[in-house]
């Protein structure tokens, strides 16, 4: 099959001929039909989250299973399909309570086993990991769903837990960001956005920011005067020491921090505000994705046309230019958005 691969960090990934994937008989084979690029998959190639080489990289993607495993109950060949990224084993106590998200043992599609800038991918323990597609939802629009907006529907739904009428801030508009924007004022909260972009920002208020604030010095300051006292809820979707910190300190008494953003490197093991956290009795959250079991509520509330995952899509590309798209998202972004590689071009 066709897949793009790189077999040392920073060097671009290349399209070329590797073997398609064997079916384990918890697993299935899905024929991908379209995978978003990911700052993550940034991440994996430049060798901050490393992984094990060579990778075919590649995360958040859709399409129709291929072959199915003998041990597999609940799918057919033919089904349209979402993956998320962390795969849970679906066996062990954390799955059973229906975090498998968070399974100790979970296999990580383009971190820990090959991913889905390839025509084939193998899905490990299907039966506890796939979601079913509608067919009102397209595979473009499918694609942001395993990773951005899966986790930002978690990150302010399950773990923010958003009420109507709450300000709820996101420091930086990317995918994820733009994701949580979205999702956050789709359920009555009010939005603010902080992002150094001022097309980032452009399209932070196309999709429900109330207020948006160009981050410097004074974010705190400022997200604090716009909601009058501070945010009920405020999400780190880029992932660095700043942000971090001026998500924690931009909540009011009992607010709620939700880490979104990847801290790696030196940012995984920084200082936080404790003392303002003791103090306001602040709740630090994690948050990791989200499992299959959870994206029926999330897909209703698709279906129901509040939220468009689609429009966060601001370019498609052939899977050929996959790994230059990769190579380039460690510069500063030219146009708010995410890119989505459709296999049906290659």
């Amino acid at each position: 099959m066709k897949a793009v691969i790189f077999d040392a960090y920073g060097v671009e990934p290349v399209l070329t001929d590797v073997p398609e994937p064997t079916c384990a008989p918890d697993g299935v084979i899905v024929k991908v039909a379209a995978t978003g690029v990911c700052r993550s998959d940034w991440h994996a190639w430049m060798g901050h989250d490393p992984s094990p080489l060579p990778m075919v990289p590649g995360h958040e993607y859709a399409g129709v299973i291929a072959e199915v495993g003998s041990a597999v109950a609940r799918w057919s060949v033919g089904d349209r399909v979402a993956v998320p990224f962390a795969l849970g084993c679906g066996a062990c106590d954390v799955c059973a309570s229906g975090n498998l998200q968070v399974c100790l043992a979970q296999q990580q599609p383009g971190f820990t086993s090959w991913g889905s800038f390839a025509e084939y991918v193998a899905v490990p323990f299907a039966d506890a990991n796939l979601v079913a597609l509608p067919e009102s939802i397209d595979f473009i629009a499918a694609a942001s769903l395993g990773c951005r907006f899966a986790t930002a529907y978690r990150a302010v739904v399950a773990r923010g837990r958003i009420a109507a009428g709450e300000w709820l801030v996101v420091h930086g508009a990317g995918g994820v960001g733009l994701s949580a924007i979205q999702i956050g004022a789709a359920l009555g909260a009010r939005v603010v956005a902080v992002d150094i972009s001022d097309d980032a920002l452009e399209a932070a208020s196309r999709f429900g920011a109330e207020v948006c604030i160009k981050g410097a010095d004074n974010v705190v300051a400022a997200v604090v005067a716009a909601t009058d006292g501070g945010a009920h809820v405020s999400i780190d979707a880029l992932g660095s020491i700043p942000t971090m910190r001026a998500s924690v300190e931009c909540l009011r008494v009992l607010g709620r921090h939700v880490q979104v953003g990847l801290m790696l490197e030196d940012a995984a093991d920084t200082a936080v505000p404790m003392g303002r956290v003791i103090a306001r009795e602040l709740e630090l959250l994690g948050s990791h994705g989200m499992p299959a079991t959870d994206y029926p509520a999330m897909l209703e509330l698709v279906a129901s046309g509040r939220v468009d995952p689609s429009a966060l899509v601001s370019r498609v590309i052939g899977l050929g230019e996959a790994g230059a798209a990769i190579a380039v998202m460690g510069l500063p972004a030219t146009s708010a958005g995410m890119t989505v590689v459709d296999l049906s071009l290659s």
